[in-house]
């Protein structure tokens, strides 16, 4: 079904109707279940999608609204928006758990809150606003928007109210950006939030569609020799820089995030996100062949990054959102129609999905 508008009437479409698309088949909830686990992430993450959607086309009200749905049928409540300044639309929410007596096990591993982020809403309200988002991504500074000011402060509230082992981060496509930039944020200060980013954009060139392996791994060890040799000069020039000034050599970034570990849900038919494969494997590949020094150095970088930094003169600071140092990577092992069922949501909570998970730890 597609949603139309025909004498004041709204039709439903399918994408945002729980009954047909959500995961029905969840009705007991067992918190120590990976699938039980990223299912409910990705519902509540599908649940701003439909909040925004339902702002836009005035479904308001029990008898009209679809995004309550996609919570309450796991005993959440949205008990807060999070509104771009900007357009005002819908970008990101505050769910708070709430189950009733017997309705899901392991308890101790539930959240108490998630904050949520949508990704691109392709409606005429928030088009434009979430493109020039996307555009920030690209150009490494999504952490100066209005924003992620906002998410960031929600994020460090929920934090300090309830503490961190009560809360998970969670979000699609820009929206796992959002995630993952504001979970790094605290991540830094020791505070270490569960995080679910799916399909999450790793601005690279497609390298890891190429089919030859040696091929492949060719040019990533290119790019790896490439990178690690700018990002001495950089460090190099930054040390003269310090040396001059006096000042203390600033901490490894980097390297405080590594007891962080964010899940990443990729699938390898996502272009804006297979990367993230690559970008794992080839650490360990380059550990096996000795060297693993220069994939160490280069695995903080981007090419991109680091042409951006020498654009803006040195003041983007922030690494880029996806350089990240530890995971747990899951990869959806089943074929995709196109790209938007591979870049879509609602894979994430199928059961008839092959999904393959490991754990990248930074060393």
């Amino acid at each position: 079904r597609v949603t139309v508008e025909e004498e004041g009437v709204t039709m439903i479409c399918e994408r945002d109707d729980f009954s047909l698309t959500g995961p029905l088949h969840l009705t007991s909830v067992d918190w120590a279940n990976e699938h039980h686990r990223r299912s409910v992430a990705a519902s509540l993450v599908q649940g701003i999608y439909v909040a925004e959607r339902d702002r836009q086309l005035q479904r308001e009200g029990p008898e009209l609204a679809l995004s309550p749905l996609w919570s309450e049928f796991f005993h959440f409540r949205l008990i807060r928006k999070l509104v771009d300044d900007a357009d005002f639309s819908i970008f990101g929410g505050i769910y708070e758990y709430k189950p009733s007596s017997g309705t899901a096990k392991s308890q101790e591993l539930s959240p108490r809150f998630v904050i949520a982020f949508r990704g691109t809403v392709n409606k005429a309200d928030s088009i434009s606003r979430d493109i020039e988002l996307d555009i920030h991504i690209i150009k490494n500074g999504l952490h100066t928007t209005t924003r992620f000011e906002i998410a960031m402060q929600a994020v460090r509230n929920m934090v300090a109210s309830v503490g961190c082992s009560n809360v998970w981060l969670a979000g699609h496509s820009l929206g796992a950006s959002m995630a993952l930039l504001t979970g790094k944020t605290v991540a830094r200060t020791g505070v270490l939030p569960e995080c679910f980013a799916f399909n999450p954009p790793f601005l690279s060139p497609p390298i890891e569609r190429i089919k030859d392996k040696r091929i492949k791994h060719g040019i990533r060890i290119a790019g790896s020799v490439i990178t690690a040799g700018l990002a001495l000069a950089k460090k190099a020039s930054q040390q003269v820089s310090q040396n001059h000034r006096a000042l203390p050599a600033p901490p490894d970034q980097f390297a405080a995030l590594s007891d962080w570990f964010p899940r990443l849900y990729v699938n390898p038919g996502d272009h804006l996100c297979s990367e993230f494969i690559g970008y794992f494997e080839h650490r360990n590949k380059m550990e096996e062949i000795g060297a693993g020094f220069v994939e160490r150095l280069a695995t903080q970088h981007s090419l991109g990054g680091l042409v951006m930094d020498v654009v803006s003169g040195g003041k983007n600071t922030e690494a880029p959102v996806h350089l990240i140092p530890t995971a747990v990577l899951t990869v959806n092992m089943s074929s995709s129609r196109d790209f938007k069922e591979a870049h879509g949501i609602h894979q994430w909570w199928r059961e008839d999905k092959l999904f393959d998970t490991k754990i990248y730890q930074y060393k």
